[in-house]
C-alpha cells in the first residue's frame, strides 16, 4: 500500500467547521514532522523573528538565554548578525540546574555580571527561557523583580515556550506584550499614531503612512524604527494604536488597560477589495474619506502584469511568507489563478478564508507542515508550477519559489503590488 500525505480539502474543512478540524491538523494531537520547512517556521533560532529576536526590539536592550546547551545553540545564527553583536548572553543550564532549580539563584547574579561588564548601559535585560522552566513551574516574574533590584533597570521575562504554541497565549503573543510593558503614562498627542504588530517596519512605500498622514498624523511611531529608548518611550503619547497583526491583540490591550490609549485593528490582506473596504473603514472612524484610487491602480497593474506574463500561473501557498496562506489562497483564486494546494496552519482566525475557498476552489488541498506523513508528499501530480514560501518551494523544489519572507513587511496595496512584482521577476528570472 503506498504511503501518502495526509490533506484535507477546503469543502471538507468547511463542510465539519472549526470544531471539527482533523486531529491530522493539530500538532498537538501527533508527533511533529521537523522538514526544514518547519523548522523555519517553528524553531526560535530560525531566521525571521522568533523570540529571540523578537525580545530585542526596543532600542539598547539585552537578552540573557537561560537554557540548556541544545535549546541555546540555535542563537548562534542570529548572534553573528552585526546589528546583534554583544546584545546575546548565555547562562548555560546542566542537570543538576534542572533537578534543583538553583540556576534560579544564579540568574540575578549573571544579569549584574553583564551589565557591570557593558559599555553602555542597557535600557533593558529581557531574560528568555525555555520549555525547561515551564515544566519546572519557575516564577519568572519573580525572578526578574530580583534582578532588577541589582541592577536598577528593567528586566523583563521572555518565554521560548513550544509548549504553549497552541495556548491562549502563545510565545510570540507574549513576547510583544513584554516590549511594550515598558513603557511609562505621558501626555497623550492627538497627531500620533502607533503601529503594532511587526518586528521591523513596514515598507517604506506602503500608502499606509500617506493615509495616516491624510488623517492629519503627524506622527507614526514603529518600535523597529525608534533609535533610541528615549524615542521609543514616545510611543506612550499616541492618541490610538492600529493593530496590524492579531499576535498584538494582548499588547494593544495592555495598552488601553494601562495607558488609556485606545486601539484599531487591521488585516494584512491580498484580497484588494477587502483592503479597499478595510481603509474605508478606517476612514470613517477617522472622519476622512481617503484617496486610495492611485495605490489601487498600481496594484492592479501588478496582477495584470503577472498574468500577461504568467497566464497559466497553478500555486502551492505556504505558511513561511509574510501573510495568511489561507487568505492569500483565496486573493489568488479571486484574481483568476489555481491554488490546488495550501500548506497552514488552521486557526479560528483564517477558518473564514477556508470557508469561502471552499465557495470558489472546493477541491484545493490543504496540507499541515508538522504532520508526520508530509515525509511522503509526492510532487508529481499536483500540477503547480509556481510556489510563495519557503515550505511550499521545499515541496516543489523544481518550480519557481517566491520566498516572500523579508523583514520589510509587505502590506496593504503595496504588499499586493510588491508581492506580484516579485512573483514575475521570477518567472522571468526562471526563464532565463
Amino acid at each position: 500500500m503506498k504511503k501518502e500525505a495526509y490533506f484535507a480539502t477546503v469543502e471538507d474543512l468547511a463542510r465539519g467547521g472549526l470544531e471539527a478540524i482533523p486531529s491530522q491538523m493539530i500538532s498537538g494531537k501527533h508527533l511533529i514532522y521537523s522538514s526544514p520547512a518547519t523548522l523555519a517556521f517553528n524553531s526560535p533560532g530560525a531566521e525571521g523573528f522568533g523570540v529571540k529576536r523578537a525580545g530585542l526590539a526596543v532600542p539598547d536592550s539585552i537578552m540573557l538565554i537561560v537554557a540548556p546547551g541544545c535549546c541555546g545553540r540555535n542563537t548562534s545564527l542570529i548572534s553573528s548578525m552585526p546589528e546583534y553583536n554583544d546584545r546575546f548572553f548565555y547562562l548555560m543550564m546542566d542537570e543538576t540546574d534542572i533537578v534543583t532549580g538553583r540556576h534560579l539563584k544564579k540568574i540575578p547574579k549573571a544579569v549584574k555580571e553583564i551589565c557591570d561588564c557593558c559599555e553602555k548601559k542597557p535600557s533593558v535585560v529581557m531574560i528568555c527561557i525555555t520549555c525547561v522552566d515551564a515544566l519546572l513551574g519557575t516564577d519568572m516574574e519573580r525572578v526578574c523583580r530580583k534582578a532588577e533590584e541589582k541592577v536598577d533597570i528593567p528586566v523583563r521575562p521572555c518565554y521560548m515556550y513550544a509548549l504553549t504554541r497552541e495556548g491562549r497565549k502563545p510565545p510570540m503573543v507574549h513576547v510583544r506584550q513584554s516590549l511594550y510593558s515598558l513603557l511609562e503614562p505621558q501626555k497623550k498627542k492627538g497627531n500620533v499614531v502607533n503601529l503594532l504588530g511587526f518586528f521591523s517596519p513596514l515598507v517604506d512605500d506602503c500608502e499606509l503612512y500617506e493615509l495616516l498622514h491624510q488623517a492629519g498624523v503627524k506622527t507614526v511611531h514603529e518600535i523597529s524604527r525608534c533609535r533610541d529608548y528615549e524615542e521609543y518611550q514616545t510611543m506612550s503619547q499616541a492618541n490610538f494604536n492600529l493593530v496590524l497583526h492579531p499576535e498584538a491583540r494582548f499588547a494593544a490591550e495592555d495598552f488601553h488597560d494601562r495607558l488609556k490609549i485606545p486601539f484599531i485593528e487591521l488585516r494584512r490582506l491580498y484580497q484588494m477589495d477587502k483592503i479597499e473596504n478595510q481603509y474605508r473603514a478606517l476612514g470613517q472612524v477617522l472622519g476622512v474619506d481617503f484617496d486610495q484610487k492611485k495605490y489601487k491602480a498600481e496594484a492592479l497593474e501588478a496582477v495584470e502584469q503577472f498574468r500577461e506574463d504568467c497566464p497559466d500561473a497553478v500555486f502551492a501557498v505556504g505558511e513561511c511568507m509574510n501573510g495568511d496562506p489561507f487568505e492569500l489562497g483565496l486573493a489568488l483564486v479571486r484574481y483568476g489563478f489555481k491554488v490546488p494546494e495550501i500548506y497552514g496552519t488552521i486557526t479560528a482566525e483564517n477558518f473564514v478564508y477556508i470557508r469561502n475557498l471552499a465557495k470558489l476552489s472546493p477541491n484545493t488541498r490543504v496540507f499541515s507542515n508538522m504532520e508526520p506523513t508530509m515525509l511522503y508528499y509526492d510532487p508529481v501530480s499536483s500540477g503547480v508550477n509556481i510556489t510563495i514560501g519557503k515550505d511550499a518551494g521545499y515541496y516543489h523544489q523544481d518550480q519557481p519559489n517566491a520566498v516572500w519572507n523579508q523583514d520589510r513587511q509587505p502590506y496593504g496595496y503595496a504588499g499586493v503590488r510588491r508581492l506580484f512584482e516579485t512573483l514575475t521577476a521570477t518567472v522571468k528570472g526562471e526563464k532565463e
